[in-house]
């Protein structure tokens, strides 16, 4: 019996930008004067895993990258830039959840994501008013597909791996979260959280 369900959120439950579903930064050159390379090279390549499982803030890192590479885009206005253009909704799978929870299941968030994109979910975006909580690297400490990852989200979700259904787009996700108990479904364009549930509710 699936009592819990562990939803991704980049590439399952926010797809890219809200006009288009494009990646978020497919037009930062001409919005905001620099490159994905300058970003890749200056802030996500060395900073981004100690960032994404909470050994340090994001502000403590992207401030400096962008004083090297951008200094007329302050902290503030790339985050916003950032999180307001990485916020597509898969409105199709919220209201899958809502019927879900309807049923009395409960609905997790369980993603890599850094502490302020994680706030920016639940509170600006509305996540918060659809799921029952989150579950993310940079509080827990570790990251997909990490097993540590699944063992303290199913432990703070009080739920048993065999109750749990992972919800993912990245496979070497779905194969750590089997391997470790839980019931786990690969994503893709076309899914559908029913059609997940089906197969391993009447297993």
């Amino acid at each position: 019996m699936i009592n819990g369900l562990m939803i991704d959120v980049d590439g399952v439950l926010v797809c890219g930008r809200p006009s288009d579903g494009k990646p978020w930064a497919s037009s930062i050159e001409s919005d905001l004067g620099f490159s994905v390379e300058d970003l890749q090279r200056e802030f996500f390549a060395p900073h981004w895993n100690d960032i994404v499982i909470g050994r340090c803030n994001l502000i403590d890192h992207l401030k400096p990258a962008l004083a090297r590479i951008a200094p007329h885009v302050s902290y503030d206005e790339f985050t916003a830039y950032w999180f307001e253009n990485d916020a597509r909704l898969n409105v199709g799978l919220l209201a899958e959840l809502e019927e879900q929870r309807s049923a009395g299941k409960k609905v997790y968030l369980a993603t890599n994501q850094e502490h302020a994109r994680a706030a920016y979910l639940m509170g600006e975006l509305g996540l918060g008013n659809h799921c029952d909580g989150i579950f993310y690297s940079a509080a827990m400490g570790c990251r997909k597909p990490a097993r540590e990852f699944f063992a303290k989200a199913g432990v703070l979700a009080k739920l048993a791996p065999s109750q749990l259904l992972l919800v993912d787009d990245t496979l070497a996700n779905v194969n750590a979260a089997s391997a470790s108990g839980w019931n786990a479904a690969h994503w893709s364009e076309g899914s559908s959280l029913s059609d997940a549930l089906s197969k391993f509710e009447a297993a």
